[in-house]
């Protein structure tokens, strides 16, 4: 489902027009981000129902995100360093949009996802606490199952579940979260994304890959790509990865070209290089089967 359909950066005499153009004269450290597109004459971008801006270190991927999502007043969980003139180069930015509306518009960043995860350390920190002093009360029921005063209900229980179960299964039964404890970062990731992404909605990704192997990038490019056809999202994304960019059907604008212009995920520089290196290696290929 595409909900926004295009997106127009300010030009030249608009950009002019944010900085000098006001009541009163101010003097800035920064015109961030002025001039960080109309220097690469892009000025206007179409969106399919997977758009991808690929580019190095400080092409503006995580800028564009930025203006995108803010002038379509996407919800964000971390806070966004504007700089003091952002908010007009925003207010000077427009958008087309269809007739459908989407049931969410949403910003997730790579810190949303180490939150997460710092969270679910601090989860399985608690659990393996809990799973010490649960260790202990096993031992100290099974030391001490003699001399319990039979109205001390409690302790009769203990000693009766004991007698019937494994310490291992005694511990597990008391654990609310040990199933997050045998998450590893990856899964948890997978996780995270699975809980995040819902239908009917526009999901603004910045550098979505971070904390995951290959393998589970092509996992949450499956889920992406699924979510796109199925559940009517739509995408805008951020990222290096050539697994996410060879999402199916994604529009691809090349940062790092002057002047920017959509790409196939093949004609990429870095996806030649890492072509170019397997060719020169698939002999090594070969003689491990």
């Amino acid at each position: 489902m595409i909900y926004l359909k295009k997106f127009y950066l300010p030009n030249e005499n608009l950009e002019h027009k944010i900085i000098f153009e006001d009541e009163v004269r101010n003097i800035f450290n920064t015109y961030y981000p002025v001039r960080v597109f109309s220097s690469k004459q892009f000025f206007e971008m179409e969106f399919s129902n997977i758009t991808i801006f690929y580019g190095g270190n400080g092409s503006g991927k995580t800028t564009l995100l930025n203006v995108i999502s803010e002038k379509i007043e996407a919800y964000r969980k971390s806070v966004l360093d504007k700089g003091p003139i952002f908010d007009r180069y925003v207010y000077w930015s427009h958008f087309e949009s269809s007739f459908e509306q989407p049931i969410e518009i949403k910003v997730i960043t790579s810190d949303d996802i180490f939150d997460y995860l710092l969270d679910i350390r601090a989860i399985n920190s608690t659990v393996n606490r809990k799973k010490e002093s649960l260790s202990r009360e096993y031992l100290n029921v099974k030391v001490n199952s003699n001399h319990i005063p039979i109205d001390n209900y409690e302790e009769l229980k203990k000693r009766s579940d004991f007698r019937s179960l494994t310490m291992s299964k005694y511990i597990r039964e008391r654990l609310v979260n040990n199933n997050i404890a045998e998450q590893s970062n990856g899964e948890s990731a997978l996780m995270f994304w699975e809980k995040e992404i819902k239908e009917n909605a526009i999901y603004i990704l910045d550098e979505p890959e971070n904390s995951l192997s290959a393998e589970n990038q092509l996992k949450l490019k499956k889920f992406l790509e699924d979510s796109a056809r199925f559940y009517n999202c739509q995408f805008i994304i951020s990222t290096h990865s050539p697994f996410l960019l060879a999402l199916e059907e994604a529009k691809i604008y090349d940062l790092d070209e002057l002047p920017v212009v959509s790409k196939k995920w093949t004609e990429l520089s870095n996806i030649k290089i890492y072509s170019n290196f397997f060719k020169e290696h698939e002999s090594e290929f070969d003689k491990n089967g």
